[in-house]
């Protein structure tokens, strides 16, 4: 799981990466879950924050990130779970430039798809694994 720099480093902290932990390993199983290392407020930024995705230099970021890439790699996870858009974009770009072919996955997408209500049109960024579980049709429902 990457922690995100804004919400863990720059503003709560440990705690809220621990909150965090707690919402991911409820989600996924707690035997499931592998953290990176460092992680929490020591946590390796993923160069993707603050305006960089936006800033032109895209070959600097992506060089940026290969500490994120091989960081993410050595934990031999199947996912990196994101919990910031910016992060998301930014690893998942990462994963295809340096051939990781690890799926990066929005936080928010693993706790709808443990609900069931992840809608067929929501899970471009899951793995072959898990992309027909709980297939959530809104015009069945009810």
């Amino acid at each position: 799981m990457q922690d995100p720099c804004q919400i863990v480093r720059k503003a709560y902290g440990d705690p809220i990466a621990e909150d965090l932990r707690f919402v991911v390993k409820s989600v996924v199983g707690e035997e499931n879950f592998i953290d990176m290392a460092p992680n929490r407020s020591n946590n390796y930024c993923c160069g993707g924050g603050g305006g960089f995705l936006q800033s032109g230099f895209k070959e600097e970021r992506l060089q940026y990130g290969k500490l994120k890439d091989d960081q993410i790699k050595a934990t031999g996870a199947d996912y990196c779970i994101a919990g910031c858009h910016n992060c998301h974009a930014q690893i998942h770009e990462l994963s295809e430039h340096y051939g990781g072919n690890y799926p990066v996955v929005h936080l928010w997408t693993l706790i709808c798809l443990s609900l069931g209500i992840l809608g067929p049109n929501e899970r471009e960024y899951l793995g072959d694994d898990l992309k027909e579980v709980d297939v959530f049709h809104p015009e069945t429902a009810m």
